[in-house]
Formats: C-alpha cells, structure tokens, sequence
C-alpha cells in the first residue's frame, strides 16, 4: 500500500473555504465534501458518492473556483443543468449550458466563450462529447477539471453516450497530466 497523497497547501484549502462561503453561504463543509474537494484540488480522479442533498456538486462546483480555467460538468438532465446554472449566476459564478434547448449559433457561442476563459462552470449534455468541434474546443482549453454529475444514469443512457463518457481519456488530459 503506497503512502497517502499530500494534502493541498493550506492556503488552497482556505481558498475552497472561502468560495463556499463566498459564493454558496456556508460557514463550513458538509461531512465528505472536503476530502472530496482536497483530492480534487490535488489533481486526482475522484468518485464521491454521497445521499441526495448533500452537496455532491459543491465537490466539484469550489474546486472549479479555486482552479483556474472554465471546469466541464457532464450531466444527463437538462432541467438539472438549467437550475444548476441559475443557481450558480445567482451566487456570481459565470456559469453557462450547452446542449439541444439552445439554437446552433448560441451554442457556438457558448463554446466560443469556453474556450477564452468567459465561464467558470459550462454543463453540456453527454451527446455533446460526440461532437467533433466541442471535442475540439476542449482539446485547445485549458480546463480546470471535468466532472460527471449524475453518473448513476449513465447505464441508462443512450449506449454512444455511455462509451463517449467512459473513453473520455482518449480525446482530453486533465492538466498536469501525461499520457503513458
């Protein structure tokens, strides 16, 4: 068994405590959610399995706040998606969505706004990764993480949607990452 992985420097941690207060109203993390956020802001994969409610999307939500670069949230559930995003431009988060619900040119231009650093959260629907131009646009961004939000559907997605999730390492890295 290796040894466990360091710990953020403090002030990284101060930083995520105080986007959740800034940004979200809470004076201290829920019980999961800052280890969850340490391995995030550490650069590491992680799998936060928590009950409805108890802010599964502030794991990754203040890591995107802390990191630089716009974070990519892959989630099923457009009327989800919508909330979310209001949610997060009520808190001042720069926040936007890209899936079916908006025209081709909007689209274009949120993906545009992706990829100059405009937002700091962009939700798209799991469809979106199929596409050769968003894929594109993701290769030549510097995010700051990519997250599945509802992963627990993902058995019940469309079958491409599913695979395009699961080899999403064969077309982005995350930052300070190689290849082997």
């Amino acid at each position: 068994m290796g040894l466990p992985a360091p710990r953020p420097p403090p002030t990284v941690i101060i930083e995520a405590a105080e986007v959740l207060s800034r940004h979200f109203g809470h004076a201290r993390f829920r019980p999961g959610q800052q280890g969850s956020i340490e391995a995030t802001l550490q650069g590491r994969d992680v799998v936060a399995v928590m009950p409805t409610g108890s802010g599964k999307s502030l794991c990754y939500q203040v890591p995107a706040l802390v990191r630089a670069g716009p974070a990519v949230v892959v989630s099923p559930l457009i009327a989800l998606m919508k909330d979310q995003v209001d949610g997060l431009l009520q808190a001042g988060v720069a926040a936007t969505f890209i899936n079916s619900s908006i025209d081709p040119d909007e689209r274009r231009r949120r993906i545009d706004g992706m990829a100059s650093g405009r937002w700091d959260l962009v939700y798209v629907a799991p469809e979106r990764l199929r596409s050769p131009a968003f894929r594109h646009a993701l290769q030549q961004t510097p995010l700051s993480l990519l997250a599945v939000d509802e992963a627990h559907c993902i058995s019940s997605w469309a079958t491409t949607s599913a695979r395009t999730i699961c080899g999403w390492g064969a077309w982005w890295m995350p930052p300070g990452r190689r290849r082997s």
